[in-house]
């Protein structure tokens, strides 16, 4: 991967082509992925959703999925459903990139704040959330199947678009 992100990874929404990447790295970022499908399902009943991958365009033609988000627009508010990103990517901006990208969408179409869960115990993730603006607003105790950890409710109001765009160019 070069120095900067942004020279080797593209941004772009989902396409129908991307499903089957989109799912595996879903596993392979994940101890409690998302069921089988639930790629599909999501694509095809996107009118209230925001779908997005990053792919390396030095990998494979460009065609390699390296993260993958998804947001819901729920009324006025975007819930992050998913964020993805291939183990390798990590730390190097990727997800705050794409999460900044979603988010600006979501305003752009009437979200004024955005809601999700993440793992107590995910450092990276909270780093993450906290240093774009979330706040810890509840707990879930035992959310996640796979080893019974809390989930940590996050919030974040006043969802501007410019603000966003600007901090997706620059990670």
């Amino acid at each position: 991967m070069s120095s900067k992100l942004s020279d080797t990874v593209s941004i772009r929404p989902m396409q129908a082509d991307d499903l089957i990447q989109a799912e595996a790295l879903d596993r392979l970022a994940f101890s409690d992925p998302w069921p089988a499908g639930a790629y599909i399902y999501e694509y095809e009943n996107a009118q209230n959703s925001i779908l997005l991958v990053a792919a390396d365009t030095s990998r494979r033609a460009g065609q390699e999925l390296v993260a993958a988000a998804v947001l819901w627009l729920v009324v006025d508010e975007a819930q992050v459903a998913t964020i993805a990103v291939m183990p390798q990517y990590q730390g190097k901006g990727l997800g705050l990139k794409l999460l900044a990208t979603g988010l600006a969408q979501a305003a752009r179409r009437g979200a004024v704040r955005s809601h999700l869960e993440v793992r107590a115990g995910n450092a990276a993730a909270l780093r993450l959330y906290y240093g774009l603006g979330y706040q810890t607003v509840g707990l879930r105790p035992g959310y996640y199947k796979d080893n019974h950890e809390d989930a940590l409710l996050l919030t974040l109001e006043g969802l501007d678009a410019e603000k966003l765009d600007a901090i997706a160019a620059e990670a």
